[in-house]
């Protein structure tokens, strides 16, 4: 019986959540099964990060062969926390952050699969312009007190960039910072906005999905299950597949490979899901053309 740490900056990674379904999913791939050959110690900062180190603690206490983080900070809390093995899944560039020396030789005792904001921008930008054809300016709303956030906010505005695109930067810190970050809209409305989720911007995904509804903004978001919870359309890696893949790191490093001796990996699938219920809300009519695209449609 293998004890697997779950180490997140939200809640808890819950065994039926998008992230925890999708990590059984990709663990079973590998032979395990849940309270048969593996059991889940979970934990979360529910967005208080200095609760971090505390659960880390925790969780070496319980004797957890391995930690699966989720997101940079609880990344950072393991590697600077315990010599455990860890896996670490939406960190983001873990080069830039410092996490890793490099992709190909991690070093030290973490490893996982690595972001691909750069190359994904350009075809974010491009969805987004397939609804909005007169885009011209995006507001990109971050956490700006989160690194890894911070890393891939600044890839993304890069990107827009250098196909033209301007953008609005609405980096925020805590719950309340939203309010400045809608107030700055309403000064100065964008074409749309792009969401970089994280524990604190998905924790109020509904605020955001409110005010561009209230403002007929189509917004894409990195995740799918923000789509399924009302957002316009995602584009990003394939949960599924990033997740099997870290099932694929979990069961090498439990039968003895050390996880500096495993490459950071990179998503290989990418999914386009789109919601026509939140369009209609918002006004957009959507070519048939880019529905036929999607990999899923939520109507």
């Amino acid at each position: 019986m293998y004890r697997i740490g779950l180490l997140s900056p939200g809640p808890p990674v819950a065994d039926n959540s998008p992230f925890g379904a999708a990590l059984i999913r990709g663990l079973a791939q590998q032979g395990y099964a849940l309270d048969q050959n593996l059991t889940f110690e979970s934990r979360g900062a529910e967005a208080h990060m200095e609760r971090l180190p505390r659960l880390v603690d925790e969780l070496v206490a319980s004797k957890v062969d391995l930690i699966v983080t989720f997101g940079y900070p609880p990344a950072l809390a393991v590697k600077q926390g315990t010599t455990l093995p860890v896996v670490s899944f939406g960190a983001g560039d873990p080069v830039g952050t410092g996490l890793v020396d490099s992709l190909a030789r991690p070093g030290g005792n973490l490893t996982g699969i690595s972001d691909v904001s750069a190359e994904v921008t350009p075809k974010r930008m491009e969805l987004l312009k397939e609804v909005a054809p007169r885009l011209r300016r995006v507001a990109m709303l971050w956490n700006a007190a989160d690194l890894g956030m911070t890393l891939r906010y600044r890839a993304s505005e890069a990107g827009a960039k250098t196909m033209g695109i301007g953008v609005q930067e609405l980096g925020v810190r805590e719950p309340d910072d939203f309010d400045q970050a809608f107030a700055a809209m309403n000064r100065d409305m964008p074409d749309a906005i792009l969401m970089v989720s994280d524990a604190l911007t998905t924790l109020n995904r509904q605020r955001v999905f409110e005010f561009a509804a209230a403002h007929r903004l189509p917004a894409i978001y990195e995740f799918e299950s923000l789509v399924r919870d009302g957002g316009l359309m995602s584009y990003g890696p394939d949960t599924n597949e990033s997740l099997a893949r870290v099932g694929a790191l979990v069961d090498r490093i439990l039968k003895g490979t050390k996880p500096a001796e495993l490459p950071f990996e990179q998503p290989t699938l990418f999914r386009f899901v789109l919601n026509l219920k939140t369009a209609k809300s918002l006004g957009l009519t959507v070519p048939l053309t880019l529905q036929a695209r999607a990999n899923e449609v939520i109507e």
